[in-house]
């Protein structure tokens, strides 16, 4: 493996920032750090780029174990949410920074810097400072500096949180080519469940210092290891009593479990829409959301609010009109585990997508 971490702990005083964390990543790999604020993302990015040291536990890049290795001699690049450029420099000297300290021939610079400024798209933009240049041409000259070194690793701090919606999708798309051109190995943080699924080969969900879970999108999404990982990813609705819906066995079901509905789960329209009208619930709308692809539909069934999704191709709904709903699968919450509950009463299972 690439990156190792074995066993990685660190403390503030009574907080436990890290607790007994332990991945493998390799190489090439972009990785998704999520989490929500406080859960620990930041801290382990800090601890990879040494500039934080764990209390306990290993750190190995390579196979080199690096826990007392200085942060410029790990091979380490950083991208800061905030850029941090240098505003007296221009775009070609901000980006030469790294060579420059390292000593490098003039050539050696130069012929970098135009290998990064083409990568990058910013030809042309080589003699503009920072407040020359908008957010994403910022944030392009912060990553051209962080790779200017030829790092063996990137680490990138919730690197599009300071751009504007437009762009950072935009940039989203183009640091997924980025990254596959150049086949650096790569971590970021982010809280945006949309980017990091977008973006990443795989993904790290952290929270309260614990890694809940590793694996693609796709295998996070629809197999969820935990209780937390289940609510957490994915636009979900929590309700109180999963055994008292509508074709679901409460044999199946502990007492006093919770459980997760996610849109893609439900079909709610008019009746000789549903796949399955027999299995179905009543419903009623009572909320209707455009949300640009599609619309959002919030339903009441049996005093449970659901969230559906309907598309723009169908009749449009109106909130008190009344619906049927089929649910087509539950996650129930049992301590902290997460299992899938299929509708028995229903046909074939709706495929998932994220």
């Amino acid at each position: 493996m690439h990156i190792e971490l074995k066993g990685v702990s660190k403390t503030y005083g009574s907080f436990k920032a890290v607790d007994n964390v332990s991945f493998a990543i390799e190489r090439g790999k972009l990785i998704g750090l999520l989490g929500p604020s406080g859960g620990g993302k930041s801290t382990l990015l800090r601890i990879l780029a040494g500039l934080e040291t764990p209390d306990s536990g290993e750190i190995r890049i390579n196979g080199k174990r690096v826990n007392d290795v200085a942060p410029q001699e790990r091979g380490i690049g950083f991208v800061f949410q905030n850029y941090a450029l240098f505003k007296h420099m221009s775009v070609y000297d901000n980006i030469a920074f790294g060579l420059t300290i390292r000593k490098a021939s003039k050539a050696e610079i130069k012929s970098r810097v135009d290998e990064l400024l083409e990568l990058t798209g910013l030809r042309g933009f080589e003699k503009r400072y920072p407040h020359q240049l908008s957010g994403g041409q910022r944030q392009r000259v912060a990553f051209a500096r962080a790779l200017a070194p030829r790092p063996d690793l990137l680490l990138l701090d919730e690197p599009f949180a300071a751009i504007d919606a437009k762009v950072r999708k935009e940039l989203r798309t183009w640091l997924k080519q980025l990254i596959a051109t150049i086949g650096i190995t790569s971590i970021f943080v982010t809280h945006d469940q949309d980017e990091a699924v977008e973006v990443a080969d795989e993904m790290l969900i952290v929270q309260q210092g614990k890694l809940e879970q590793q694996g693609t999108p796709v295998e996070v999404y629809t197999q969820p290891k935990s209780a937390f990982v289940a609510s957490f990813v994915g636009h979900s609705t929590i309700i109180d009593d999963p055994a008292g819906l509508h074709g679901f066995d409460q044999a199946a079901i502990p007492a006093g479990a919770k459980g997760i509905i996610r849109p893609d789960f439900v079909e709610a329209g008019r009746a000789d829409e549903i796949s399955l009208p027999s299995a179905a619930a009543k419903g009623t709308v009572k909320r209707v959301f455009f949300r640009g692809t599609h619309l959002e539909l919030e339903l009441t069934v049996r005093a449970n609010r659901l969230i559906a999704n309907r598309s723009l191709d169908q009749p449009p709904l109106q909130p008190g009109d009344e619906v049927s709903v089929l649910i087509h699968r539950i996650y129930v919450l049992a301590e902290q585990s997460a299992v899938m509950v299929e509708n028995p009463l229903k046909l074939d299972p709706l495929p998932v997508h994220i």
